[in-house]
């Protein structure tokens, strides 16, 4: 590089910072407030066959005393067989099945 060529890049160079400092120095202009956006809605949760890890537990619920079984399935993200089989009775709880007959099954994903 010749002493030109550095003059050229060192002018240029406190051009920029006396424009910034400039700029800085300057009050701001005030800017349109606008209301926060919306948040957006969470997208629901990932099918069996989109998880990489956790368990599909099956159970037999019933709403009622003397009510034949059905089966509640429930997408576990867990490890572990028994916190999945934990979670999956608080689903069906929250669900509306007060009775939990039995695992019918737990699938590893």
């Amino acid at each position: 590089m010749s002493t030109d060529d550095l003059k050229d890049f060192e002018r240029s160079m406190h051009e920029e910072i006396d424009a910034f400092l400039e700029a800085e120095s300057q009050p701001a202009k005030p800017q349109k407030t606008t209301r926060p956006a919306a948040k957006k809605p969470q997208p629901p949760r990932a099918s069996a066959s989109e998880m990489k890890t956790g368990h599909i537990v099956k159970l037999a619920v019933r709403t009622k005393q003397l009510e034949m079984d059905t089966a509640f399935e429930y997408h576990s993200t867990s490890i572990s067989k028994l916190e999945a089989q934990m979670e999956a009775e608080k689903a069906a709880n929250k669900a509306g099945y007060p009775i939990i007959g039995y695992v019918i099954d737990i699938q590893r994903v």
